[in-house]
């Protein structure tokens, strides 16, 4: 099975071919995420629908509509939600320090923005919501979360994104430590992964 990824983001193509080689191949055999380009390219799409739901569902329809008859299009929208802002940076994740989605400035803004709060005030959790789109207009819509602490500072070189900041529950090192390995079986995307993976053995 092959699917187009509604995305130009290079470590979430590889994250997702990894969960993918991971499991085991459905009825359609193996699933292969293929990159946009591969498919006419990825027109540019706003995300300003506000939720991950909304903004995934543009991007994956966008997609959809430049691919060959039968194909899907796999489009994923996530983000960190941290319980001393309100569940911000939330949708706006990838653009928290500006319009440019640079993911070094975001990191750097977090840990300032968090510095003087309390141990016991910084919960936090990973959201992903994976959407495809199909022929005849089919839609499936897949969500996972991993919950999780901030540190005051980052840790580790591995990840990417807030990686190096947040500790999942039940671990002492961050995402950006743990390695690809225990990371997809534990993160967001490995479990909204699961959740497709289970659709696509069934279908």
């Amino acid at each position: 099975m092959k699917l187009y990824l509604a995305s130009g983001n290079a470590h979430k193509a590889a994250e997702l071919q990894a969960l993918a080689d991971a499991g085991p191949a459905g009825p359609g055999g193996r699933i292969e995420i293929i990159s946009a380009r591969a498919g006419g390219g990825m027109p540019a799409v706003v995300e300003d629908a506000g939720t991950y739901l909304g903004n995934a569902r543009k991007k994956a329809q966008a997609l959809h509509e430049r691919l060959p008859a039968g194909a899907w299009a796999l489009a994923d929208d996530s983000g960190l939600e941290v319980e001393a802002l309100g569940g911000a940076p939330g949708v706006e994740s990838a653009y928290f320090a500006g319009p440019q989605g640079d993911s070094a400035a975001n990191l750097r803004k977090l840990v300032a923005v968090m510095r003087a709060v309390p141990p016991e005030r910084r919960g936090a959790r990973f959201v992903c919501v994976l959407v495809l789109a199909g022929p005849g207009g089919a839609e499936h819509v897949f969500e996972g979360s991993c919950t999780g602490r901030l540190l005051v500072e980052p840790r580790g070189g591995a990840g990417f994104g807030y990686d190096p900041l947040l500790v999942p529950d039940g671990h002492t090192e961050t995402f950006a430590e743990l390695g690809d390995a225990v990371k997809n079986t534990l993160s967001h995307r490995a479990r909204a992964w699961a959740k497709l993976a289970a659709w696509a053995a069934r279908s």
